[in-house]
């Protein structure tokens, strides 16, 4: 996909969440600093948070450095397995995703709780840089929502 195909989906992905939110009446968020868990840790990084259903292959606790393992806040494996890191399922990745999020309050609710007190990095493992679940995890954080 070209970048213009790539922000044309992010910007229908937007407009179609926007919607549900003015619906709702919800309020504004913060977006998180985004990483590999494989990159090393950086002092500005904050709490680091990863946000896998899976711990990483080959990576040790130690060197990982993770604050906080938010397993729940991760697509389910379903949508994960349906997903694969495919750009053309991309826009119905994240509205399925989406929804995922909304029946999860514990989770977003302690994620939110982190956002809240000072910088946020998510960590995720997958290679894809562009189309993973981390991306649209802080798409959905950074969206006015309630």
């Amino acid at each position: 996909m070209t970048r213009a195909a790539d922000r044309h989906v992010l910007d229908e992905v937007r407009r179609s969440t926007l919607r549900n939110q003015l619906r709702e009446g919800q309020q504004d968020r913060m977006a998180a600093r985004l990483k590999r868990v494989y990159a090393p840790a950086e002092p500005g990084d904050g709490c680091r948070i990863l946000v896998d259903r899976l711990w990483p292959r080959g990576l040790a606790r130690e060197r990982a450095r993770v604050n906080l393992w938010l397993k729940d806040i991760a697509p389910s494996n379903e949508l994960r397995n349906w997903f694969s890191h495919d750009p053309k399922r991309w826009r119905s990745f994240c509205i399925k995703y989406f929804r995922e999020i909304d029946s999860r309050p514990d989770a977003l609710g302690e994620l939110l709780k982190h956002l809240r007190n000072g910088p946020v990095t998510l960590l995720y493992a997958a290679r894809e840089e562009r189309y993973n679940h981390a991306v649209a995890l802080n798409e959905y954080l950074s969206s006015p929502r309630k």
